[in-house]
């Protein structure tokens, strides 16, 4: 399609640090400076959630971790698109977007290599007892090393809750490590699509009760707020491992924090909470069996890269008239409010328009 008009794209301001400085080596914007078309934008002003009077001049914004609500979409006469720089969009009132005629979009995909690294990391760690060996000769107890036998992966269970992307990653970089058959629960996977990545579908408590390794991989949302309470800790194996780079929330931390002072599981590793940022001591930093990351433990410079390539180039594609991939709100492209605002936009008719 022949660009006639120019399309404007803004980052939240938190990409940058209060000099004006980019934070991170590599975000994707040389994708966009391809493009002259398209004008990058920065929002002047960190906040915790975007204000309408932040998106003035505004067709799409790339948002880090701010929240997008029904008050940020409240003007948004030209404001076309959201896109999440991540997977997680549980900010972002996705209903509000689609009632104001804005398309949500995220980075599926992109994530997917960095996190399971991740998580393999973690696993080790904890079986290793990695941090407390640390500490004993970083403060001279040589001696106590006895009393921390570790153990290996190998005919070691694994169970992921949510079989997306990540956890198929996960399945396939632990392939090669004499684990037993991956057990999976997921209401929205089939068993042949379980089956062709290696796994077992399963029952939530089965899993629970069966798994050296419980990895969750699911969204936060109605269905998953705390999916993971007394109860189903209660299931758990006393030797067992809980790692969560999803979502806080999915987890109760008080029940987690219990299970684990009491000694009914073995050790947890937890990067996401239901309350952040978190700026004072967490109650669950008290443990010892516990390892902790600020929701990043699995940044790297190739996640940032690549998460920014892969929103750029869903911005490029409305720029154009295309369809990006990985919309969460596809209803959108039904209405006819939103085909107008599109086309008017992109500076052409509703019948160019590549759906």
């Amino acid at each position: 399609m022949r660009v006639t008009q120019p399309f404007s794209v803004a980052l939240t301001a938190d990409f940058y640090d209060v000099e004006g400085r980019p934070k991170y080596q590599d975000i994707g914007m040389s994708m966009l400076e391809a493009h002259t078309h398209v004008r990058q934008l920065v929002l002047q002003e960190h906040r915790a959630q975007i204000e309408s009077n932040q998106l003035s001049g505004v067709n799409a914004v790339i948002v880090l971790t701010p929240a997008v609500t029904a008050r940020t979409v409240s003007q948004a006469e030209n404001l076309l698109a959201v896109g999440r720089f991540g997977v997680g969009y549980d900010a972002v009132d996705v209903a509000a977007c689609t009632e104001a005629d804005v398309l949500v979009f995220i980075a599926a995909g992109a994530v997917d290599r960095s996190v399971a690294e991740a998580t393999v990391g973690w696993m080790l760690a904890l079986t290793h007892h990695i941090r407390i060996k640390d500490q004993l000769v970083r403060t001279g107890q040589w001696d106590q090393r006895s009393k921390l036998m570790g153990c290996e992966l190998r005919d070691r269970a694994l169970g992921v809750i949510g079989l997306g992307g990540i956890a198929r990653q996960l399945i396939s970089l632990l392939s090669g490590w004499g684990m037993k058959q991956p057990m999976a629960y997921d209401p929205f996977v089939t068993e042949a699509a379980a089956t062709e990545v290696g796994a077992r579908l399963v029952t939530l408590d089965q899993l629970l009760s069966r798994s050296d390794f419980i990895s969750i991989h699911c969204p936060l949302n109605d269905n998953t707020r705390g999916l993971i309470g007394e109860r189903e800790l209660s299931l758990m194996k006393p030797s067992a491992y809980l790692i969560n780079t999803a979502r806080g929330g999915i987890v109760d931390e008080r029940a987690l924090h219990e299970a684990l002072a009491r000694g009914r599981l073995a050790g947890s590793a937890i990067d996401c909470f239901s309350r952040e940022p978190v700026t004072s001591p967490h109650p669950l930093g008290e443990l010892d069996s516990v390892l902790l990351a600020p929701h990043s433990i699995a940044w790297t410079e190739e996640l940032f890269r690549d998460i920014g390539l892969a929103v750029c180039q869903g911005m490029i594609d409305l720029s154009l008239g295309r369809r990006p991939k990985c919309v969460v709100n596809p209803q959108v492209f039904q209405r006819a409010s939103f085909l107008r605002k599109w086309a008017r936009l992109c500076g052409c008719t509703e019948g160019e328009l590549c759906l």
